[in-house]
């Protein structure tokens, strides 16, 4: 059976790294943001150009203001709740 890796969707700009972005990710036990990070980073000169710059600046500013200022946590099903709440959405097909 062929890894994931092994095929691109949408170019190859990844294939042709020593290490795809999403291996070192997972490898890396990064979370979302430090993901985007590196994968706008690495893909930024084969892919992006500026704009990927831009967004990986984008997510290490989320990044660095989530360190000054943590927010709050709650459960995950809590937040999607509260978001349908404030939405207006009815929750009645929510799976519980």
């Amino acid at each position: 059976m062929a890894k994931a890796l092994d095929h691109q969707v949408g170019g190859t700009h990844y294939q042709q790294m020593a290490i795809q972005p999403a291996d070192y990710i997972m490898r890396n036990g990064l979370g979302f943001a430090e993901g985007c990070v590196i994968k706008y980073v690495s893909r930024w000169q084969s892919k992006g150009g500026v704009e990927d710059l831009r967004k990986a600046r984008h997510f290490l500013e989320m990044l660095i203001e989530l360190e000054v200022n943590p927010v709050e946590t709650r459960p995950r099903s809590s937040v999607v709740e509260q978001n349908m709440l404030e939405a207006h959405v009815p929750m009645s097909g929510l799976r519980k």
